[in-house]
């Protein structure tokens, strides 16, 4: 029997809530303070996390932070005083630890957004956030979310990193309207 779109949203939005009630309220602290500081921020994810991963660097332009999705033709080169940003849901991604594993190299500071804090990846960063969703690593079993494979974590990733922008927005005193004078003209 096919569900109605009205429970699957029902259910999707409490799986969502769920997330979040869990996440502790200091969750993103190390990481607002890692922006804060930075010289320059360089980020780095695959598949659907990379898409919400290159969100979060369009915001990061916006509030006038030196920002840049890796793989880019304009990323600059990383080193001391940068931030290299990842995402792992599983904990693990072998482009992204030889991307942790150059920036290390060259004096950057690491951080991952995951939700298995054991995997190589997580083990491998000087900043680790866990957000306690379901990813392709535990989408088997009697509590799996109602949305598929890892998408509970892309979800609640893509949210959490507009908190962070909140957040940091009120850090750098930045507005709407200081953000959108950043905004390209080029749409």
């Amino acid at each position: 029997m096919s569900m109605a779109l009205s429970e699957l949203s029902r259910r999707a939005l409490s799986d969502l809530s769920g997330v979040f009630a869990a996440l502790p309220d200091t969750a993103a602290d190390p990481l607002i303070d890692a922006i804060a500081s930075a010289r320059r921020i360089a980020l780095y994810g695959a598949g659907r996390e990379g898409l919400a991963l290159r969100g979060f660097a369009m915001r990061l332009f916006h509030m006038g932070r030196d920002a840049h999705v890796v793989a880019d033709m304009t990323t600059p080169p990383i080193g001391k005083g940068d931030l290299m940003i990842v995402t792992a849901g599983q904990g693990w991604l072998p482009t992204a630890e030889t991307f942790m594993t150059i920036a290390k190299e060259a004096g950057a500071t690491t951080a991952i957004i995951t939700s298995q804090l054991d995997g190589r990846a997580s083990q491998m960063a000087d900043i680790r956030v866990v957000i306690p969703a379901q990813t392709m690593a535990n989408d088997i079993g009697a509590t799996v979310s109602v949305l598929p494979m890892g998408s509970l974590f892309e979800i609640a990733e893509t949210i959490f990193f507009e908190l962070v922008v909140l957040k940091l927005r009120e850090r750098f005193g930045e507005t709407a309207e200081t953000m959108r004078e950043r905004h390209t003209n080029l749409e």
